[in-house]
């Protein structure tokens, strides 16, 4: 499971952040995951705890923000939204296109950090 690979670098760039801004714990973090960037969410959640295990983002939620694949379409003149099974053309028109505008994010977008000697109600949000 890939999931893990990448949750694992998630967990090393936060923890980094966290690290130098002070911060004691990660309570949770935001990805950015387009429908076409290979990472499965259920798999995500599923790895999250392990990925994090030992670190300062151990117990910390992860909350998933979906972005749905879509191509470029030149005779509808408009982004046209696909699935997995995209075949390069429009799916409205039939038109060929390969232009992929979206679907393939894979991005840290946010973390609440905890500051040190501080209760969680006074956490910080990095964006």
């Amino acid at each position: 499971m890939h999931e893990v690979g990448l949750l694992r670098s998630v967990s090393d760039a936060v923890e980094a952040a966290a690290q130098g801004s002070g911060a004691s714990r990660v309570e949770a973090v935001g990805l950015r995951v387009g429908t076409l960037s290979g990472a499965v969410p259920e798999a995500l959640h599923g790895a999250w705890p392990v990925a994090t295990a030992g670190t300062l983002l151990e117990g910390a939620r992860l909350d998933l923000e979906m972005v749905q694949a879509a191509v470029w379409c030149p005779r509808c003149e408009t982004e046209q939204p696909v699935d997995e099974f995209f075949a390069l053309t429009c799916p409205v028109c039939g038109t060929p296109t390969a232009n992929l505008v979206r679907g393939r994010e894979f991005a840290v977008t946010w973390a609440d950090m905890a500051d040190i000697g501080h209760d969680s109600d006074s956490g910080r949000r990095h964006d």
